[in-house]
């Protein structure tokens, strides 16, 4: 096992003994079926985001299809309006999931949530999908939180 892996599953682990797991809703997860969602730090829900700051956030899920390659599609839901939410690390096959992604199978997708300074201080919905080949959701996950300055 190379160094990266070995931090990539090192972060999990951490991330899975620290976060406490967060109240999601599916939003259409038609190729997966998602069991646990973590935000770390998050200590009550809604999770606190604090401008400035990074959080991790880990989903296990099972694939129910085989797929070469997987990417993150990231908003914030503002007044019913999806706003796209940049995060560092679009391919999923860098957060922490080995690629080929094969169905029956379980996984912890990995990544970091960024809070950019200039972001208002707001309650809203983090809408966080991990589409397939197909460009259909392995995962989509619904969550609130609340910007802090």
């Amino acid at each position: 096992m190379d160094v990266c892996t070995r931090f990539v599953v090192l972060f999990c682990l951490m991330g899975l003994t620290c976060a406490v797991p967060v109240k999601f809703i599916d939003c259409g997860s038609s190729s997966g079926k998602v069991s646990i969602v973590d935000i770390d730090p998050c200590a009550s829900q809604p999770c606190q985001l604090q401008k400035g700051q990074a959080y991790s956030v880990n989903v296990t899920f099972s694939s129910a299809v085989d797929s070469q390659t997987s990417k993150a599609v990231v908003h914030g839901i503002i007044a019913g309006v999806p706003i796209p939410f940049p995060i560092p690390i679009e391919d999923g096959c860098k957060s922490g999931i080995q690629c080929p992604i094969q169905k029956q199978q379980n996984y912890h997708y990995l990544n970091s949530l960024p809070v950019k300074k200039e972001y208002p201080a707001i309650k809203l919905v983090v809408e966080w999908g991990l589409r397939d080949d197909n460009k259909q959701d392995l995962f989509c996950i619904r969550f609130p939180v609340q910007i802090v300055s």
